[in-house]
């Protein structure tokens, strides 16, 4: 999705108030002076910041405010998380900013989503972007035939405005995973049998039955992929546990995905809550220059998961729902409402990628 024509207005706005030749002077200006230059009204604008009005934004701004999730409750979660995690997957603890065009690089994102720094760099916004660059560097250094898996629990910041009562900022839990093709959708297979059983494991063990935990599967435009989750996916992970369900309905994703998508959800009609996503993508393919490169990338908001274990949300949480928005613009997505648990669930973000 495309956000630049909602900023439009607001760039004549700016421009305008601007010398006439300021912004041809400014595009002339190398990385480095840029970087000077707005680093020196930062820091002016620092400088006149009052505390009375530091706290009005603590309060009000939908980036700073502290999540509602207990602490140690999500730390209890995502320490069974990882313990569940299968031995091949490496952990990686990633920074909070990546390069800048970490996401829109290689995916059809919108830098207006994305929260730029001032310094070449942008705050995490998700970590499956993070963690394919990671992936490509560590293919660069193996054999062709290597395979690489890694892990990571991150809070991720997105400029989109979710809802009132939605979080700009939540923790993922994310995997990815690249390897050579090895023909005939063989490759893609091993490594959804892979991702998904993962996921299922988790969802048997953190969640009751009556959560109603699904795994849902989308075929996009792959039908040799599509033939392996019937031949080899399906009958690897077996019939019990967590239902696997086809779900050929699915838009959201397509062009961000490639093949085979999937989404891993809890509950059913007016309450189902998206835990995850994910699905096949050619960035590690990019990231490499190498075509033949498969890559499997998912994730799950940890916070969300929490909340349907039943943990408790933080001190303080009813005193920030309805307040002001961030100063900063961004897209509109509906966050949903909900009661008691899908309603907590739902205020933590949303894990869909930030292309989405």
């Amino acid at each position: 999705m495309d956000d630049r024509a909602g900023t439009d207005d607001a760039q004549r706005r700016v421009w305008g108030r601007l010398p006439d030749g300021a912004r041809a002077a400014l595009a002339g200006l190398s990385p480095a002076d840029l970087r000077t230059l707005l680093l020196a009204v930062a820091r002016d604008r620092a400088a006149a910041v009052a505390p009375a009005e530091l706290v009005r934004r603590w309060r009000t701004d939908r980036f700073t405010r502290p999540a509602t999730v207990d602490p140690r409750a999500l730390a209890e979660v995502e320490a069974r998380l990882w313990q569940l995690l299968p031995a091949e997957f490496a952990g990686v603890e990633l920074s909070p900013v990546v390069p800048l065009g970490t996401c829109s690089a290689v995916a059809p994102v919108s830098q207006n989503r994305i929260v730029t720094t001032l310094r070449a760099t942008e705050v995490l916004s998700d970590p499956t972007n993070a963690l394919a660059v990671e992936a490509a560097v560590r293919r660069r250094a193996q054999p062709a035939d290597g395979t690489v898996h890694l892990a990571t629990c991150h809070r991720v910041l997105r400029a989109q405005d979710f809802g009132p009562e939605v979080s700009a900022h939540f923790r993922l839990f994310a995997l990815v995973s690249s390897a050579r093709d090895g023909g005939s959708g063989r490759t893609e297979a091993r490594l959804i049998t892979l991702h998904l059983a993962y996921w299922r494991r988790v969802l048997a063990t953190l969640l009751p039955p009556s959560a109603a935990a699904r795994l849902r599967l989308t075929v996009l435009d792959g039908r040799v992929v599509g033939e392996r989750i019937e031949d080899t996916v399906r009958p690897a992970l077996g019939p019990a546990g967590v239902p696997l369900v086809d779900e050929p309905e699915r838009r959201r994703g397509r062009g961000y995905y490639v093949d085979a998508a999937l989404r891993i959800t809890a509950g059913d009609g007016a309450d189902e809550i998206e835990l995850g996503d994910g699905g096949l993508t050619d960035w590690t393919a990019r990231l490499t220059s190498d075509g033949k490169e498969r890559c499997l990338v998912s994730c799950l908001s940890t916070e969300r998961l929490a909340a349907l274990t039943g943990a408790p949300a933080s001190d303080g949480e009813g005193d920030r729902e309805g307040e002001g928005g961030s100063e900063d613009g961004g897209g509109s997505e509906d966050g949903g409402s909900g009661s008691g648990e899908v309603a907590a669930s739902r205020r933590h973000g949303a894990p869909a990628p930030v292309g989405e």
